[in-house]
């Protein structure tokens, strides 16, 4: 088993031609999801090894032996490995189109986390007071903003979750973003600056902050 690549490392290994997870028959929504998940972090290694109550150990051990270790390993996945997989996420989803059409990413991550492997909820929200929601990653929903031409990912989780009036219920041991969504007539943006550290400070329910004129805690928020 490999650990996940890290500086030089990385990008000696995945950088160049016949590199990351390769593409067949819309399976680009999958391959960038399991790219993004396991490549260069170990955070959701637990995906890998534990056995969960629920957990289907067919499905874990092809997601661990045929696209994981490759992809630690040589820096490439070949397509039949996902196609594999995406045979018995069909079987188990009794979604006949899993192996043909293209998904949501969260519909692919709801799936192999809950139904399959039987994971707990990564993120608990709360809007506007309202009940907690459990879910497994947060798609970001906003409208254009015409001062954010290149925007990073702190920028557009805190417009997203400012104009939703969400706020994170506790700090998440995994934060699973999903950008913007486009289509091919039109991009919200054509460019977003991955942002290496993510400041969640201001998103969390109820944490102390400081007031931003005298220093003391904060009694109110203005949004």
């Amino acid at each position: 088993n490999f650990p996940p690549l890290r500086n030089e490392a990385a990008v000696h290994i995945l950088r160049g031609r016949m590199k990351g997870i390769q593409g067949h028959c819309n399976s680009c929504y999958m391959d960038a999801a399991l790219f993004s998940l396991f490549s260069c972090t170990s955070v959701l290694d637990s995906m890998l090894f534990k056995p969960f109550p629920l957990c289907d150990r067919n499905v874990q051990n092809i997601l661990r032996d045929e696209i994981v270790n490759p992809l630690r390993k040589t820096g490439f996945v070949m397509a039949r490995s996902v196609m594999h997989l995406r045979e018995q996420l069909t079987e188990k989803g009794q979604c006949s189109s899993f192996t043909t059409a293209e998904k949501d990413p969260e519909e692919f991550l709801n799936l192999i986390m809950h139904q399959i492997l039987g994971i707990e909820p990564l993120l608990k929200l709360q809007s506007g007071g309202q009940e907690e929601q459990d879910c497994y990653c947060y798609q970001i929903f906003m409208d254009k903003q015409e001062d954010l031409v290149v925007p990073d990912v702190q920028q557009l989780v805190e417009h997203s979750f400012l104009s939703s009036d969400l706020k994170l219920v506790e700090i998440p041991s995994c934060f699973i973003i999903q950008m913007p969504r486009f289509g091919k007539e039109y991009k919200m943006f054509s460019k977003i600056i991955p942002s290496l550290e993510l400041d969640i400070t201001d998103l969390l329910l109820d944490s102390p902050r400081e007031c931003c004129l005298c220093g003391d805690v904060a009694t109110l928020e203005c949004s």
